[in-house]
């Protein structure tokens, strides 16, 4: 009769430890830009954006918030991340769709606001001076 509690604890225990399914990896991400690189003047003006290939899981968007802060979120998609579809900025410069599912994403905050996503875009940490833009998790 002893055993059957701890003989429940570790049951629970491995069942518990699943892996987590339909959330982006976490990939190490440092990344570096310099503001004054043409490939980055969009970021100059709120609503601005940059893509940065080669960072995170399928790039990296940076945003720039309409009070002038930076917001950076992972390219890949929440919705079904195992399909790797990177997300691209609309038109109106304010959702990114997902082009294999159609979902959208607020940019300023990485929210689902069109279905089938239901979970946030993956986000990282911005920190700037006055000429550089440092991304990392």
């Amino acid at each position: 009769m002893r055993n059957i509690p701890a003989l429940l604890i570790i049951c629970l225990l491995f069942l518990g430890c699943g892996k987590a399914e339909n959330v982006v990896p976490r990939v190490p991400v440092n990344v570096k830009i310099v503001k004054t690189d043409p490939r980055y003047t969009s970021l100059s003006a709120p609503g601005g954006f940059a893509y940065v290939a080669g960072a995170g899981v399928a790039g990296i968007i940076i945003y720039r918030q309409v009070d002038g802060s930076y917001t950076a979120y992972d390219r890949c998609s929440s919705y079904q991340p195992e399909k790797l579809c990177a997300i691209t900025v609309d038109d109106t410069g304010f959702t990114a769709t997902d082009p294999c599912s159609g979902s959208k994403f607020s940019l300023s905050d990485g929210s689902p606001v069109k279905a089938p996503a239901t979970k946030y875009l993956r986000s990282y940490i911005v920190n700037t001076t006055q000429f550089e833009i440092f991304v990392s998790n």
